[in-house]
């Protein structure tokens, strides 16, 4: 049943409620005591030296230094929360067992999007109504409808929002460790691990018809917009690194949506976004599946907070049916290498590396697997970049050089990045390795001990 219907049918008590049912919390609210086995060393594990962005200006080392009052085993969304509030900024280890919806009362019992839209006024079929392409015009006051749907999605916020303090590591403890429906929110913070988990789903009940928002051509104006990534690196956080985990939107794919107002009504954000001034991150090893904007690094093309930041490095990740944003950069140095694309025929695709305002995106030994009618100048969107820089990447095992081929068929052509040259790496793998190296070594369940 496409997750749409459900929503139309926000009355009945069940809607969307079959996503949370694909991880039962426990009913306990106590913490589970820590085992003394050999994933706790896992969790002690700090992001190698020259390691990517993260490692610099004293490294990443998220809670290794924990004392064992402050690591953690946690079976439910009220363990996460307890976890992550216990003993402030001190480092702390959080080891995530089984699976844990997000979308749960303090009971643990589910909620679906008619509780959260509750006593709001909210329903679809009114905020569907109040912008209806062929009537809404820009005198139009839709104030009471967006503010009901505003306050419907904080309420879903207030659950699913999971708040990530300084010095702490998140790690899955074996190869099943999920959070449903869950948002990671490392926000304003310093030094965090994120490690070894699946990320599933994390849905917004009440997306946001923009009728302003452009997209690549030939779509159309207007999009829909939703809250909630599946982890959100924002305002100022610094050393973050996020590996082996597998994020996804599965099983309900944007891609299952029928269109509204001629956009995909679409109920997911960003898997990993790095925003509003954050810097010094490190993302590797992760298997992105089934997904469409996929990383933001720079919501903004106004020159504030973001200049001389949003530093990343991405390397060794699967890239499995995205659609966009594999990623998106703006004013950061993004060191792109070693990175397996898989892109499907026929599957709505848009581009991998998007080239924003003031970005330095250096893309390296990167392998991609293009279904047939995918062209290898697509991989490349200018959004108001103007350099770039690709070498040894591969396209379905042929050398490709794809600036040039993104300028040969482009009217705004993009230079050269001649400004700079990564050298944050433990190791570069051949192109023609990247496949099988990524495809069995990325994702949740990958680590030796997990």
């Amino acid at each position: 049943m496409r997750r749409s219907t459900l929503l139309m049918a926000m009355a009945t008590a069940t809607a969307l409620t079959v996503a949370g049912s694909l991880g039962s919390a426990a009913a306990s609210n106590e913490r589970v005591p820590d085992p003394a086995n050999g994933h706790r060393a896992l969790g002690r594990q700090v992001l190698p030296a020259k390691d990517g962005w993260a490692s610099v200006q004293g490294g990443t080392t998220g809670g290794a230094a924990a004392t064992l009052g402050h690591t953690y085993t946690v079976t439910n969304r009220s363990q996460l929360v307890a976890a992550l509030l216990a003993a402030g900024d001190a480092p702390k280890i959080v080891d995530v067992k089984g699976s844990i919806n997000a979308n749960v009362d303090d009971a643990n019992q589910p909620l679906s999007c008619a509780d959260y839209a509750a006593g709001t006024g909210y329903t679809l079929e009114k905020y569907m109504a109040a912008f209806d392409t062929t009537t809404w015009s820009w005198t139009t006051d839709q104030a009471s409808v967006e503010a009901a749907r505003s306050a419907a999605e904080n309420s879903q916020e207030a659950r699913v929002v999971l708040k990530v303090p300084s010095n702490t590591t998140i790690i899955g403890v074996g190869d099943d460790a999920t959070i449903l429906g869950g948002n990671l929110d490392i926000n304003g913070v310093d030094n965090v691990i994120v490690r070894n988990l699946t990320l599933r789903n994390a849905y917004d009940c009440f997306p946001e018809w923009s009728p302003d928002d452009n997209n690549p051509p030939p779509a159309s104006r207007g999009n829909w917009n939703s809250q909630f990534d599946n982890i959100s690196i924002i305002h100022d956080t610094t050393h973050v690194w996020i590996d082996h985990n597998t994020i996804t939107d599965d099983p309900y794919p944007d891609s299952q949506e029928p269109t509204e107002f001629g956009r995909p009504f679409q109920q997911h954000d960003g898997s990993t976004d790095v925003t509003n001034g954050s810097d010094l991150v490190t993302i590797s090893w992760n298997l992105y599946k089934n997904h469409d904007k996929t990383m933001l690094h720079g919501s903004t093309n106004s020159p504030t907070y973001d200049v001389g930041k949003l530093n990343v490095t991405s390397h060794h990740n699967e890239f499995n049916n995205i659609l966009e944003r594999a990623p998106r950069v703006r004013y950061g140095h993004e060191d792109v290498y070693d990175n397996y694309y898989v892109v499907p025929g026929h599957s709505g695709y848009q581009y991998s590396w998007g080239v924003g305002v003031e970005s330095h995106l250096w893309a390296e030994n990167n392998y991609l697997k293009l279904g047939k009618d995918v062209t290898v100048d697509q991989v490349i969107y200018n959004w108001g970049g103007a350099v770039t820089h690709t070498e040894g990447n591969l396209v379905n095992g042929k050398r490709v050089d794809l600036l040039a081929a993104f300028n040969a068929t482009h009217d705004v052509k993009l230079g050269e990045d001649t400004s700079w040259r990564p050298d944050l790496r433990t190791h570069v793998d051949p192109a023609a390795a990247v496949p099988a190296l990524v495809s069995h070594g990325a994702g949740a369940g990958r680590l030796n001990g997990s």
